[in-house]
C-alpha cells in the first residue's frame, strides 16, 4: 500500500519574493480596507492607535525587514531540501483560491483536481498591469516567465474523490481547473504556484490539488472539517494499492493582513503537540480574510496525526510592513 512520508507546511504570501525594500507596495491596499483582527473589524488607522503600544514603526525598519525576509528565505530552503532529500513518488497539494480560478458565481467548499495535467500560467503583460500594487513585484515566486505543465495523478486522485465520498465530504470534482473570466490568472492559483516554484523546484513528480474555501462566505469549511479532511486524506493514501510514497502539502497562512504573533505562536504549538482539542476550538472568527488560510495546515495536521509523522518547526518569522500591524505571519514546517 502507499503511505505518507513527508508533511511540508508553508507560507505562501508576495511578501516572501518581494525585496523587502518594497514591502511598502502593498500599504496603499492596506489602508485603503478595513482589517480583521483578533476577532473584530478596525480600520487601518484604528488599528495603528489599538496597537501604538506595540511600537510596530520600529519592525518596519529597513533592517530588520531585511533580516526577517533572510530568515525566510533560508526556511523556504529548508524545505526545498527537505523535499529533495525524500523525493516523494506524489504529493498532495492544500491550497486555497482566492477568485483566481472560481467565481462568485460558482465557490465549492472542497475541490479535487483529477486530470492529467495541472498547468502554471504566468500573467500576461496587461493583466500585470491591472494587478494592485505590489503584487506584480512578486510573481517570480509563483510563475516562471513561460507556461509551465505538471502531472497530476489522475487514478489516485479519483480514489481520493472516493473515499471522501464514503467519509460524507462532498468534494466538487475537477478534470480541469475553471476559468474565472474576471480574474488575473488562468492557471493554477499562487498557493500552489508558490510550492512548485520554491520548494518542488525541478523535483516534480505527480500532484493532486485539493482545493479548501477558505476565504469568502457563506460556504467555509470548519476548523474541524478541514482537520477531518486530512485523516481521510490519510485513510484514502493507506487503501491506495500501489506503492507510491506521498507527501502532503499545506500552503497559506499564517495571519495577515494583520499579523498575530499570540494566534500563530498558540497555532503552531499546537501542531507541534499535536493538541486537537487546542486547534479546534479556536473560534471561526479567528479564521478569515488572509488569516483564514491557516486552514489549509488543518488537513495537513490531521493527515500527519494519522501517518505518525512528527513536525519540526523550521522557523516563524512576523514581517511586518507598517505601524498598523500589517504585514504575514510566515511559517515554515516539515513533518517527518
Amino acid at each position: 500500500m502507499a503511505r505518507i512520508v513527508l508533511g511540508i507546511g508553508t507560507s505562501h504570501g508576495p511578501m516572501l519574493s518581494t525585496p523587502p525594500e518594497q514591502w511598502h507596495q502593498r500599504v496603499a491596499a492596506d489602508r485603503t480596507r478595513s482589517h480583521p483582527y483578533q476577532g473584530c473589524r478596525y480600520s487601518f488607522d484604528e488599528l495603528v492607535r489599538l496597537r501604538g503600544a506595540e511600537q510596530l514603526v520600529k519592525q518596519c525598519e529597513p533592517d530588520q525587514m531585511a533580516d526577517r525576509f533572510a530568515q525566510c528565505r533560508r526556511a523556504i530552503g529548508r524545505l526545498a531540501q527537505s523535499w529533495a532529500d525524500v523525493r516523494p513518488d506524489v504529493v498532495i497539494l492544500v491550497g486555497n483560491d482566492q477568485m483566481e480560478v472560481f467565481s462568485e458565481d460558482n465557490i465549492p467548499a472542497m475541490a479535487v483536481h483529477y486530470g492529467p495535467t495541472l498547468e502554471n500560467v504566468p500573467y500576461s503583460e496587461e493583466q500585470t498591469k491591472r494587478l494592485q500594487p505590489g503584487l506584480a513585484i512578486a510573481e517570480p515566486g509563483h510563475h516562471a516567465g513561460h507556461s509551465e505543465v505538471f502531472p497530476g495523478h489522475p487514478e489516485l486522485a479519483q480514489h481520493l474523490l472516493r473515499t471522501l465520498t464514503t467519509h460524507h465530504f462532498d468534494a466538487a470534482a475537477m478534470r480541469q481547473l475553471p476559468h474565472n473570466p474576471r480574474s488575473y490568472s488562468t492557471g493554477l492559483p499562487h498557493a500552489y504556484g508558490f510550492v512548485y516554484r520554491q520548494i518542488i523546484r525541478e523535483h516534480l513528480c505527480p500532484a493532486v490539488v485539493v482545493m479548501l474555501n477558505t476565504f469568502y462566505p457563506p460556504n467555509q469549511p470548519t476548523a474541524a472539517r478541514c482537520h477531518a479532511l486530512g485523516r481521510a486524506i490519510a485513510e484514502a493514501v493507506a487503501a491506495w494499492p500501489g506503492e507510491e510514497r506521498v507527501a502532503v502539502v499545506g500552503s497559506g497562512g499564517l495571519s495577515h493582513f494583520v499579523v498575530d504573533e499570540t494566534l500563530d505562536r498558540g497555532f503552531l504549538d499546537a501542531l507541534r503537540r499535536g493538541d486537537e482539542q487546542q486547534l479546534l476550538s479556536m473560534g471561526e472568527e479567528l479564521f478569515q480574510s488572509g488569516t483564514s488560510e491557516l486552514k489549509n495546515w488543518l488537513p495537513l495536521a490531521g493527515a500527519m496525526r494519522a501517518a505518525g509523522l512528527h513536525m519540526h518547526l523550521h522557523d516563524y518569522v512576523p514581517c511586518y510592513r507598517s505601524e498598523a500591524g500589517t504585514g504575514n505571519g510566515m511559517g515554515f514546517a516539515a513533518w517527518t
